[in-house]
């Protein structure tokens, strides 16, 4: 289950870039250090013929930095804001894919479909302030107003800060 917490979007972009940025080094380094590595043990004197050596060493270099993102920096206070931030447009592309339910619950007033769509347009609304592409959020305002009017005049619960796997599973039902 995700939640949408507040997070200062200065904050989230200075740690990402600084996350990023450490990733990025320690690729590089690996790819580096890897490629010279092979191109030692199974190259050819002169380097007539060392580029798949030094290919085949980068991309082990990206398979070993995947490797430790994901087994041992990925739960490291420095990650927690692009951990948070892969979350939150994961969580978002899984709505994505079964908007056409979501839509077709809205129209026919379901309130688990009203609910998800909320929780979209909050995730979506918070992603665009985080990567600060607020003109991209501009498009969307009416649709964003008019169906927390429509959930406020049923009265449901406006802050769906909590995604629900549940949720996506009983709209893929509605047609």
């Amino acid at each position: 289950m995700f939640e949408i917490t507040p997070i200062s979007p200065e904050h989230y972009r200075q740690q990402t870039r600084r996350s990023t940025a450490l990733v990025a080094l320690i690729f590089v380094a690996l790819a580096m250090l890897l490629a010279t590595l092979s191109v030692q043990l199974f190259g050819e004197p002169g380097g007539a013929d060392n580029f798949r050596w030094n290919l085949l060493g980068v991309a082990l270099g990206f398979v070993l930095t995947v490797v430790l993102v994901r087994q041992q920096f990925w739960h490291r206070e420095w990650m927690a804001a692009a951990v948070y931030g892969w979350r939150l447009k994961r969580s978002l592309m899984r709505i994505t894919n079964v908007m056409h339910h979501v839509r077709a619950g809205v129209a026919q007033g379901d309130e688990t479909a009203m609910k998800l769509l909320r929780f979209y347009h909050l995730g979506v609304t918070q992603m665009h302030q985080l990567d600060g592409n607020s003109s991209e959020l501009s498009q969307m305002v009416h649709e964003i107003d008019a169906h927390r009017d429509v959930m406020q005049q049923r009265g449901l619960e406006l802050e769906q800060t909590r995604l629900d796997p549940a949720w996506l599973e009983q709209v893929k039902g509605i047609q």
